[in-house]
């Protein structure tokens, strides 16, 4: 290979010389393999014409490059302010770009092949205060029974720090009330015991005894949160209500399906809780995917120092 340079084969050298040409012919082809959306198109579009844009800008044709051109580029993106995350999706697309132009056989190799995907730093979850939490667990009119059922779920689930799926899709069989755990089969069909603590056990055993019976309407559903139909609790369901008793509770942050459960975990961490217990009650195979919450802790722990200390801000 001479120096990483994409070569022109001479048979086809000079055959689609036109950028904007070469790039609408490369969406149709991306568009008939996977079917994009308008705005996917736009997205592609607008990042193969900004390096487009960048090669006539240096007096060259869009296929004329090679690998250092590539990285040029993408120092020049670095320098005029754009993050880590979106250099990469530009790097994305160009890659997909010229790999199409070797498959259709314009290219002898692509330039960006030897090229690495810059790091990106993982975003810290979106988590709640502990007195957030308190205001949305308080937030259900328990004197009803879908009231009840909810104040249940998020008591259940901000003491597990269960994925919602997981706790959506409890049965019966897998509360051990004497014990006071639940039985969860994980990711990888890997099985935890996760403790309730004792408020949300009292919420569990008053929904059993007074709202549950009601519900199940002489069905035979196994699951143990259910719907007004008697049915188990979809995933879809449960989060739409989340996100009505979080507004109900004035709390105007965005909220995600897993925002209790990262809060579950920040708030272990906060008060002192081991990591490696955290990454247990989580089911966690790696650690590293749990250290990304004592980020999260370290830096409430700034936010607090900076607010009260006479020196912190």
């Amino acid at each position: 290979m001479a120096g990483n340079r994409a070569r022109l084969p001479a048979c086809r050298c000079g055959a689609v010389n036109d950028s904007g040409a070469l790039i609408d012919e490369y969406l149709d082809a991306l568009w008939l393999e996977r079917g994009l959306s308008e705005n996917s198109r736009s997205a592609y579009r607008r990042d193969l014409a900004a390096f487009s844009g960048w090669q006539y800008s240096r007096n060259r044709d869009l296929l004329a490059t090679d690998t250092a051109a590539i990285q040029g580029y993408l120092a020049e993106r670095y320098r005029q302010g754009f993050s880590a995350r979106t250099v990469a999706r530009g790097l994305s697309c160009l890659r997909g770009f010229f790999d199409h132009q070797v498959r259709i056989g314009r290219l002898v190799d692509s330039p960006v092949a030897g090229v690495r995907s810059p790091r990106q730093g993982r975003p810290l979850p979106a988590s709640l205060s502990e007195a957030e939490v308190e205001a949305l667990l308080a937030t259900p009119d328990v004197a009803t029974p879908l009231g009840m059922r909810d104040r249940t779920m998020l008591e259940v689930l901000y003491a597990t720090g269960l994925r919602v799926s997981e706790l959506t899709g409890l049965g019966l069989t897998e509360v051990n009330q004497r014990q006071g755990v639940v039985r969860i089969m994980g990711k990888g069909g890997k099985e935890r015991l996760v403790p309730l603590g004792e408020e949300a056990l009292h919420w569990l055993q008053r929904y059993l005894a007074e709202v549950r019976p009601g519900l199940a309407q002489r069905m035979a559903d196994r699951a143990l949160f259910l719907t007004p139909r008697g049915t188990g609790m979809t995933r879809q369901a449960f989060w739409y209500r989340v996100r009505h008793w979080a507004i109900r509770a004035g709390i105007e942050k965005p909220l995600s399906p897993h925002t209790l459960r990262h809060a579950f975990a920040t708030h272990l961490l906060d008060h002192g809780a081991d990591l490696r217990v955290v990454q247990l009650l989580l089911g966690h195979s790696d650690l590293s995917t749990t250290q990304i919450y004592t980020h999260v802790a370290q830096s409430r722990l700034r936010e607090l120092h900076a607010r009260h200390h006479p020196r912190g801000g």
